[in-house]
């Protein structure tokens, strides 16, 4: 833009602003865009003539016409100074001192010379128009800059320009640019004193415990001090409660600073002394356990917190505590409270510009399923992964950079600036508080030992430990300043030291004195299961829940279908989809997508909230759903099962952003702090799950065991071999059905409508939580023999195994097991056939595994019937590896497998050769065996 001209104005490169042309770019693109966005000398300059600049003859002299007047060079200096003024803002947080590691500021930035701008040292005098900055109307220029350098260039760098809300940027700049009073005596004690905790408990656990992995803060310890101002600054502004996702390092000393875990107990899970028989389950190691307890400031205010357990996969806890978070806000809405939970993210820096997963939830933040009202990122910036420089560890220039994406306004601090760090954690707080959007505080410190404490750092950052090895800590850096301003007196400080180290002397002698802590805190913050309630299959699969319905209830859930709003205009292709369900109830062919409608809709009549989030997930993948509906004329929407009535309970169906691995790590959370909930997560085909196969492995599958951590969250992955390819095919059950054992979750793949309306019901309505894993269909959707009688749902209950009523049992001379849609292709092989020899048994629950129920149908047929396992998948593949030794066990005989050979892709990607080989396996599966698999 500047080499151009404007409404036959001079170019504005005229004015010279060489390497900071692209700032002037800047400024008048927000000009054109909104005029009032732009300071009020920038509107000045776009709105007039520009001058033309002074030039000079061969001879030195300056002519009339060539001559500004003097007016017009005052006019031209106060946009250069202007311009001075926003490059600051811009660049610098560049030359902040934000390194506790650097004995100086970076030199100074070309950008941000005064030559850079046009002014010289001459100018410093001079007075200009201001237009509000330091809260001034003019000001010299020495002034300007010495405002300037206090603002952003201090202990402090400040990233925010990036922003394009004109009223957030101002609110910071507003902030940020007034002079700040120093804080008060009381206020210097707090940070002495939260300083002081925080490293005697580091120096505590480092003398008595000498090689034990604790991965400690030191270095660090002004995360504590952050904190405590974040949560001071919530108590009496609005928040109830804080939910804190951290990774490891400094866990402990949250848990006892900021928590208020017991010395005691900490000492014990050290000391490996704690009573293994009030286990819950394998446990977990003391640094990933979470917490729940109160803050407790100084001055006696309260607040609720709880930190997430979780393991060490880096920063997945990020969306999990943002899961816990929206659940929390949702119940509270009720009371008509706007984001009462406050969600702090705690971060190490390599992880949060390493690893993907905070990109993914940095991109929820504002999307209508995932809103919490704004986050508070923490990051712990130690300058290094685990021996990784920054120059090998990422590519931008600050860890925090993937933050600017979603316009997240970045505070750079030193962390040996307490003071600094205090006034920052408030303006975060209060940014959240103002806007409702996440927030970045980048805590610039260093790592006092290695990544673990039984590291040698210096090994491969030699000249890095040396500097460290040289610098004193924050606490004793901090308390020399204040005796030094003659603030408090050296022997407060020695003494307010001692009387902490003397709380820890204390614990410590009480846990070696006892054995098993008197009253220990929960090891997990979210929906804690009781130690005395143990975990098996057999408590799992014995439901006492009641699932059918009435017949009127299944008729005011099917009105809701097509009773829309006066005016909307339902769309031609899915008018006709809502009005087939009301004939689908009379005509006894219930099909997938009523039957999944009946049991939401039966649930919110029952007062049981549903969540529903995915890729697509309210219309549905395959056009089936359409939980929400969209006027085909405004684009309004509607949701057909909120209109159930004023006692119905809420119905949240979201499309999720494209993504596995955030969004249910989300939805696991989200089912944490809502146990009362079905909370439904569906992949847009089930082979997608596997980008989420680290939210499965570590907390879906183990979270009980680890942490006592129970969920309800259920898993829909369409799964089925119909020619797709190999990417949309197998939900990989084999994965799944590996990771299943002492109870802990529910795997099935029904093959009728109204089994899987009797599965739904039964997990909402089931007061033991446990994940569900349900493999859904694809073809089987509008599959004409696929259907369910509407006295399946007012009659029935899920069954596990469902017998094969049609057979002569007399007459069998094989037993086919299978799960899903390969029944159907299976029974009309034997029907077109004439095959009265054969059985079909399918297995509709495959985990927990139904023994009873799989035993008593087997033992209908003949001692001598074949039993051959048949599925659709690679022998390698699928559930056989899993349900062999159990239908071997009932059957008393070999059980041969009929499958597609072992492969290592899910599926072929011709359609062609799809159906060749479904063909052959149909043939194969009812006539003779080749070997012991069977393969086609």
């Amino acid at each position: 833009m500047a080499s151009q001209s404007r409404a036959g104005q001079p170019a504005l490169h005229g004015l010279e602003f060489g390497i900071n042309e692209w700032l002037v770019d800047e400024q008048y693109e927000r000009y054109l865009h909104d005029p009032g966005s732009v300071d009020r000398t920038w509107r000045e300059l776009f709105a007039s003539p520009i001058p033309a600049p002074r030039r000079e003859t061969h001879n030195g002299a300056t002519t009339a016409q060539e001559s500004a007047d003097d007016a017009d060079d005052a006019a031209v200096k106060a946009v250069r100074v202007a311009a001075l003024i926003e490059a600051y803002r811009v660049r610098g947080h560049l030359v902040a001192d934000t390194d506790p590691l650097t004995a100086a500021r970076a030199a100074a930035h070309p950008e941000l010379e005064l030559t850079a701008f046009g002014l010289r040292d001459d100018d410093l005098q001079r007075e200009f128009v201001v237009d509000g900055f330091s809260g001034q109307a003019t000001m010299t220029l020495r002034d300007v800059l010495k405002a300037l350098q206090e603002s952003y260039c201090r202990t402090v760098g400040t990233e925010y320009m990036h922003i394009q809300s004109s009223q957030e940027r101002r609110w910071i700049q507003q902030r940020i640019e007034s002079p700040q009073p120093p804080p008060d005596v009381a206020e210097q004690l707090q940070i002495l004193y939260r300083l002081g905790a925080a490293e005697a408990f580091e120096t505590f656990l480092q003398t008595k415990y000498v090689g034990q992995k604790r991965y400690s803060l030191e270095g660090g310890e002004s995360a504590i001090v952050l904190l405590d101002a974040l949560l001071l600054r919530s108590i009496g502004h609005g928040v109830r409660e804080a939910v804190i996702g951290m990774a490891h390092r400094g866990r402990l000393n949250v848990l006892a600073n900021i928590i208020g875990k017991s010395y005691a107990e900490i000492f014990h899970e050290f000391e490996d002394a704690g009573d293994i028989r009030s286990v819950q389950g394998s446990g977990d190691v003391k640094y990933h356990l979470g917490a729940e307890g109160t803050y407790r400031a100084l001055d006696g205010g309260m607040i609720a917190v709880c930190v997430v357990a979780n393991p060490s996969h880096l920063e997945l806890v990020g969306p999990v505590a943002q899961g816990v978070v929206r659940a929390k806000q949702d119940r509270a809405a009720d009371g008509g409270e706007a984001f009462p939970v406050l969600p702090i993210a705690v971060h190490g820096d390599a992880a949060f510009a390493g690893q993907g997963v905070v990109f993914e939830t940095l991109n929820m933040s504002q999307l209508p399923g995932y809103r919490t009202g704004g986050t508070v990122h923490i990051v712990i910036n130690n300058q290094l992964g685990f021996t990784t420089s920054p120059a090998n560890g990422r590519s931008s220039a600050y860890a925090t950079d993937v933050a600017r994406t979603v316009q997240a306004p970045i505070f750079h601090v030193n962390a040996d600036d307490p003071e600094a760090v205090v006034r920052v954690a408030r303006l975060a707080f209060d940014y959240r508080q103002a806007f409702h959007k996440d927030v970045v505080v980048d805590l610039i410190c260093y790592r006092r030992h290695g990544h673990s404490e039984v590291d040698d750092p210096s090994i491969t950052q030699p000249a890095m430990y040396d500097r460290i090895d040289a610098r004193a800590s924050v606490r004793k850096l901090y308390a020399e300043a204040l005796v030094h301003r003659g603030d408090i007196t050296e022997r407060q400080v020695e003494g307010a030291l001692r009387d902490y180290q003397g709380h820890l002397e204390r614990a410590f002698t009480q846990t070696r004195a006892r054995p098993v802590p008197a009253s220990p805190m929960p090891v997990n913050s979210v929906n804690h299961v009781n130690a005395t309630n143990p975990v098996s299959a057999q408590h799992v699969a014995a439901s006492q829940a009641t699932t059918a319905i009435t017949e009127a209830a299944a008729r005011q859930v099917i009105a809701s279908q097509t009773a829309v709003p006066g005016g909307f205009t339902v769309h031609a292709r899915v008018l006709p989809q809502l009005q087939r369900r009301t004939t689908m109830l009379d005509a006894g062919t219930i099909d997938w997508a009523t039957a999944e409608t009946l049991a939401i809709g039966s649930l919110l009549l029952d007062g049981v909230a549903v969540r529903l989030a995915g890729q697509d997930s309210r219309r549905g993948t395959f056009g089936q759903r359409h939980a929400v509906l969209t006027d085909r004329r405004t684009g309004a929407e509607h949701t057909p099962l909120s209109s159930l009535g004023p006692r119905a309970a809420d119905f949240a169906p979201y499309d999720s952003m494209l993504s596995e691995l955030g969004a249910l790590a989300f939805e696991y959370g989200y089912s944490l702090a809502r146990p009362d909930a079905l909370v439904l997560w569906e992949a847009q085909f089930g082979d997608f799950a596997n980008g989420a196969q680290a939210v499965i492995d570590e907390y879906i599958a183990s979270s009980e065991q680890k942490w006592g951590q129970r969920s309800g969250v259920t898993l829909l992955l369409p799964h089925g071999l119909e020619g797709q390819g190999p990417d949309h095919s197998s939900g990989r059950i084999e994965r799944f059905l590996q990771l299943c054992a002492q109870g802990n979750m529910t795997v099935a793949m029904p093959s009728l409508p109204g089994n899987y309306f009797h599965l739904l019901r039964q997990q909402a309505l089931d007061e033991r939580r446990r994940p569900l894993v349900v493999f859904t269909p694809k073809s089987m959707l509008r599959s004409k023999v696929a259907t369910s009688g509407l006295t399946e749902l007012t009659m029935g209950a899920f069954r596990a195994v469902i017998p094969d009523e049609t057979a002569d049992t007399a007459r069998i001379r094989r037993v086919l097991v299978c799960s899903g849609k390969v029944f159907y292709d299976l029974d009309a092989h034997r029907r077109s056939a004439g095959l009265s020899d054969t059985a079909i048994v399918r297995l509709e629950r495959l985990y927990p595994f139904p023994t009873q129920e799989l035993g008593a149908e087997l033992a209908r047929f003949p001692a001598g019937a074949e039993v051959r396992w048949v599925q659709e998948e690679p022998e390698n593949q699928g559930a056989w590896s899993f349900v062999e030794p159990h239908v071997q066990r009932l059957a008393g005989r070999a059980v041969a497998c009929v499958s597609r050979p072992q492969a290592s892709a899910p599926a072929v990607g011709s359609a062609r050769r799809h159906a060749g080989e479904q063909r052959d396996l149909v043939t194969s599966a009812v006539g003779h065996g080749r070997g012991s698999s069977g393969h086609p």
